[in-house]
């Protein structure tokens, strides 16, 4: 097995094992979902002929569990066309209900260059650094499916690592690089976890990804900040990274609670 999904009709995909976790084992981590629906976009754009357009941002809302066992449907359209700006959006339905809703919005390519600048210092070296496993936070395919690369120790609520896997998106199918790069992006809520998930749940209901870059390379970096709010409200954020540098930031609401209280009254898990 070395791919998060089979494709098994136009707009049809059964997940892998490789997919399954954090919170259940037998449910989609919400990660690979990402780049899928990446791939997915740039799949409708070559259809119609390609363009010159570059994604800017990526907005999920997270409606519903994804069962690994569950074939789902994934359809895109646009919402708002355009020759320099348009706004897609994608559907993921599983079990005849809409379990993710994301919109991306895609922008002409103008020369900049001349006036870049602003943003943080690049991370180190993926390649000169070590190895981490997270095997023995989280559980769940997609977990066993990565390569870690700490850039600190992560301390509570603060971390900052290199994320790469050889894992494919689709079976049979080559992604783009930009799909490829955000399919580990949601991996971020995980890594600098500020209390036990055996105690406390903190699953992500949404996640923003902006971009003032296109990222290239196999290693996706995170630089993760994750604060608790005092009424069960969470926020994880991360500034994003590819090998030469910074290349945007995202974010994700979480919604916090106790182990027992979570189990007596469900929402979906991140």
């Amino acid at each position: 097995m070395t791919s998060y999904f089979r494709r098994t009709g136009p707009h049809t995909f059964q997940p892998t094992e490789l997919t399954g976790g954090a919170w259940a084992l037998d449910e989609q981590h919400i990660a690979p979902m990402t780049g899928l629906i990446v791939h997915e976009v740039d799949r409708l754009v070559a259809a119609r002929g390609g363009d010159e357009l570059v994604t800017g941002r990526i907005s999920m809302d997270i409606l519903g569990v994804l069962k690994v066992a569950d074939e789902f449907e994934l359809t895109v359209q646009v919402i708002r066309p355009g020759r320099t700006i348009e706004l897609l959006e994608a559907v993921v339905v599983t079990r005849g209900r809409a379990a993710v809703r994301a919109r991306v919005w895609r922008m002409g390519r103008t020369d900049t260059a001349a006036v870049a600048g602003g943003a943080p210092e690049p991370l180190p070296d993926p390649e000169q650094l070590g190895t981490y496993s997270l095997g023995d936070v989280w559980g769940g395919g997609y977990i066993a499916s990565i390569a870690l690369r700490p850039v600190v120790a992560s301390v509570p609520g603060r971390g900052t690592v290199w994320i790469g896997t050889d894992t494919s998106l689709v079976a049979g199918e080559q992604a783009g690089e930009l799909a490829e790069w955000v399919k580990l992006i949601d991996t971020a809520n995980g890594i600098a976890v500020r209390e036990s998930p055996m105690e406390w749940m903190f699953p992500n209901l949404d996640l923003t990804i902006h971009l003032h870059r296109q990222p290239r390379g196999r290693w996706t970096g995170l630089d993760t900040e994750v604060i608790f709010g005092a009424d069960g409200q969470g926020l994880t954020s991360s500034t994003l990274h590819d090998v030469h540098g910074p290349v945007g930031r995202a974010e994700q609401i979480l919604t916090v609670r106790q182990l027992q209280a979570f189990h007596r009254s469900p929402v979906r898990t991140g």
